[in-house]
């Protein structure tokens, strides 16, 4: 659906050059969920806005539902745009026009019919969830009913391709939620190939089938969002993980713990896959001759299954601790022992 060679932008300034996105490459198939994370300045938005050339690269191909999009100029380029669609962080509505009006919009620039403008309008207002907010003023709308408007208009014209541009940053986390689960459902309703851009890895975690990683414009890292919550490689990479695995409170905690000489041998576990719902540390408690002291556990869903992450402390004699580590590695769990890093 989406392949991207060799891509890069650069800005020019009076005195310098700044290389915005160096020489990426990916591969984004029909109907995927794609995440694109980074911080500020990582060159994301700039990436995602050559994919429907917003901007326009310096170098490389942008293929996208079979067109070299960077070849595109006037008419056959406003052709291809009609079938991608972008949302935006801040919603980027008509305050003077209602809902109905808002998702008509594109309808009317596309010369279609007022009747079947109307009848589509009806089928995207219940897809989003605002039936009986029609006739509603933006103002009149809390900021996760402002994005819906903004999804509903973006599907007006049937796109193949929905690119979201931190879209769900804005929101507070429980409309945050509420906005993933309907672009999930948008997604496998529509069969819709949608790439998002965020700086949150729970988004990430949330919807995501695949993920790639952006540090001063280059990808250094991608691939299935369970492999990456598993082994992640970059440096990066681990700082983002740690956003959903590591509360700073447990860390906290932890880091006194490990300061003190009687503090035990602390362990960071990671259940993947079933093994994440199994009863794990029941039998480690019956077999063993250690003290386990959970200090923190959580199981989380991503698209392709379940991940689990527990700190405990463990007391007993060097020998029963390294049993006990040994056990659980063959239960197939991955298992740090978290040391002092002063």
């Amino acid at each position: 659906m989406i392949t991207l060679k060799k891509l890069s932008k650069t800005f020019q300034t009076r005195t310098t050059s700044i290389s915005a996105v160096d020489q990426a490459n990916l591969e984004i198939s029909q109907g995927e969920i794609f995440g694109i994370i980074g911080y500020s300045g990582a060159g994301k938005s700039t990436l995602i806005r050559m994919l429907n050339m917003l901007e326009r690269p310096s170098s490389g191909e942008v293929i996208l539902a079979g067109n070299n999009m960077a070849s595109l100029r006037g008419k056959r380029l406003r052709e291809a745009r009609q079938e991608i669609s972008m949302i935006f962080q801040h919603f980027n509505l008509l305050w003077s026009r209602t809902v109905a009006e808002n998702i008509e919009f594109p309808l009317e620039i596309a010369k279609v019919p007022k009747a079947d403008r109307q009848k589509r309008v009806k089928e995207l207002v219940e897809l989003v969830g605002l039936k009986g907010r029609e006739d509603a003023y933006p103002s009149q709308l809390s900021g996760g009913q402002k994005q819906r408007v903004g999804i509903a208009r973006a599907l007006a014209n049937k796109p193949k391709v929905l690119l979201c541009d931190e879209a769900t940053s804005a929101l507070d986390p429980k409309t945050t939620d509420s906005i993933l689960e309907l672009l999930t459902d948008i997604n496998q309703k529509l069969g819709l190939t949608i790439v998002l851009i965020t700086h949150e890895m729970h988004v990430i975690r949330k919807i995501c089938h695949r993920v790639a990683v952006m540090e001063d414009g280059k990808i250094v890292e991608q691939g299935p969002v369970l492999d990456v919550f598993r082994t992640p490689e970059k440096k990066i990479t681990k700082e983002f993980v740690k956003q959903v695995i590591e509360p700073e409170e447990t860390m906290e905690t932890i880091r006194e713990l490990l300061g003190k000489d009687d503090g035990g041998t602390i362990v960071k576990l990671m259940f993947m896959g079933e093994n994440a719902e199994q009863p794990v540390i029941n039998e480690l408690i019956r077999s063993y001759h250690v003290s386990v002291n959970i200090l923190q556990g959580k199981v989380s869903k991503t698209r392709d299954g379940s991940y689990g992450t527990l700190f405990v402390q463990l007391e007993g004699n060097d020998d029963s601790v390294k049993e006990a580590i040994q056990y659980l590695k063959g239960q197939q769990v991955e298992a740090e022992v978290l040391e002092d890093d002063k």
